[in-house]
C-alpha cells in the first residue's frame, strides 16, 4: 500500500485525480491536504469520501508544523503536489498569495519530504513556465524556462526549487508540465466553464483582445492518467511534458460552445486584453509517449460535449459556486474595464 500525500486534492485537477485513482486501484492510500480556498470544494469528492483508502485534512501547505505532523502520522512516503494558486488573471491582480502558496508551500513540502525520506515527490507544474511561442514550434522539456506572468513565475520558481532539492540532497523528484485542462468540476473562472455557464445564463462572453490566443487543450482524465504513469514509472530527476496536440484559438472554442448550446455569436463581447497575455502555447509530449507509452484517449470534439453535458446536468453544483465571492471577482475582472 502506497501512502500518498496529495495536496490540493479538492481543486479541479486534484479532485479528478483522486476520484479516478481510487476507483481504478486499491493499492493507494490517499491523504488529501487542501486549504479549501475559493477553488477547493469537498463536494467534488463526495463519491469517494467514505473510501477506506482516503482521508481529508483541511490545512495549508505553508504550515510546516501541520505538514510534518501529517508525514509522521501517516508515514508518508510519496507526494503528489497539485496545490497551487493557478489563475493568471488573479496573479496579475495580486501576486503575493501565488508566491506564498506556490513557492513557500512547495519549499515546506520539500523540506518535510527530505526529513522523512520520501521515495517519490511529483511536482505538478504547467506549460506556462516556458513563456510564449510564436506561430510555429513546440515546447519540449529542453525549452528554456521564461515565465511571463506572476503565476507562471511562481510555478517556475517552485519547479527550480524541486530540481535543486534533487541535485543538492538527492530527493527523488519528478516534474510534469501540462497544457490547458478542461472537464468536469472546473471552477468557472477558467475559459471553458466560464463560457459554458455564461452561455447557459444568456450572459455576455468576455473575450480578451482578438480572441486568437492559442492554447493546447487536454481533457483532465487524460492528464491524470499521465500523472499516474509518471508517478509510477517516470525517471527520477526528469521533467515530462503532457499535452494532447490540440491547439485551438480561444475564439474558436467559444464559438464551438455556442454552437453546442444553440446560441448565437451576439453573446460574444470583446474586452481589453490582459497584461502580458501569452500568444500561443503548444506541447511536444514525445518524451512521455515514447518512454512511458502514454497517449491521450479523448478527442476534443467529443470531450468538450461531455464537459458541456456535465455542466448541464450539475446545475446545483455551479449555481452554488458562482454566488457570493465569485461575483465580486467577476465584476472586477470583466465588467469594470
Amino acid at each position: 500500500m502506497k501512502k500518498i500525500l496529495v495536496t490540493g486534492g479538492a481543486g479541479f485537477i486534484g479532485s479528478n485525480f483522486i476520484n479516478y485513482i481510487l476507483k481504478s486501484r486499491d493499492d493507494y492510500f490517499i491523504v488529501n491536504l487542501d486549504k479549501l480556498t475559493y477553488a477547493g470544494n469537498l463536494e467534488n469528492l463526495k463519491e469517494i469520501e467514505s473510501n477506506k483508502n482516503y482521508t481529508f485534512i483541511k490545512g495549508d501547505i505553508t504550515n510546516s508544523e501541520l505538514v510534518n505532523y501529517i508525514y509522521e502520522k501517516y508515514k508518508i512516503k510519496h507526494v503528489i503536489n497539485f496545490a497551487a494558486e493557478s489563475h493568471v488573471d488573479r496573479s496579475i491582480s495580486g501576486s503575493e498569495i501565488f508566491f506564498r502558496t506556490n513557492v513557500i508551500g512547495t519549499n515546506v513540502l520539500l523540506e518535510a519530504s527530505r526529513r522523512f525520506e520520501v521515495e517519490r515527490f511529483l511536482q505538478i507544474s504547467t506549460d506556462e513556465v516556458y513563456g510564449s511561442l510564436g506561430a510555429t514550434g513546440l515546447f519540449t522539456e529542453q525549452t528554456p524556462i521564461s515565465p511571463n506572468s506572476p503565476y507562471s513565475a511562481s510555478k517556475a520558481a517552485s519547479d527550480m526549487m524541486v530540481q535543486a532539492f534533487h541535485h543538492t540532497y538527492g530527493l527523488p523528484i519528478v516534474i510534469t508540465r501540462c497544457s490547458n485542462n478542461y472537464g468536469p468540476l472546473q471552477f468557472p473562472e477558467k475559459l471553458i466553464p466560464l463560457m459554458i455557464l455564461n452561455t447557459l445564463q444568456n450572459k455576455k462572453l468576455p473575450v480578451y483582445g482578438d480572441g486568437m490566443n492559442v492554447r493546447d487543450w487536454i481533457y483532465v482524465i487524460d492528464h491524470n492518467k499521465a500523472v499516474e504513469l509518471v508517478f509510477e514509472k517516470g525517471r527520477l530527476g526528469e521533467v515530462y511534458n503532457i499535452g494532447a496536440s490540440n491547439e485551438m484559438p480561444n475564439l474558436e472554442i467559444i464559438k464551438l460552445i455556442l454552437q453546442n448550446l444553440k446560441k448565437g455569436e451576439e453573446l460574444i463581447q470583446y474586452v481589453k486584453d490582459r497584461p502580458g497575455h501569452d500568444r500561443r502555447y503548444a506541447i511536444d509530449s514525445t518524451k512521455i509517449q515514447t518512454e512511458l507509452g502514454w497517449r491521450p484517449e479523448f478527442q476534443f470534439d467529443s470531450a468538450i460535449q461531455k464537459t458541456i453535458e456535465w455542466y448541464l446536468q450539475n446545475k446545483s453544483w455551479w449555481e452554488r459556486i458562482i454566488s457570493g465571492e465569485y461575483q465580486s471577482y467577476y465584476q472586477q475582472q470583466y465588467l469594470s474595464k
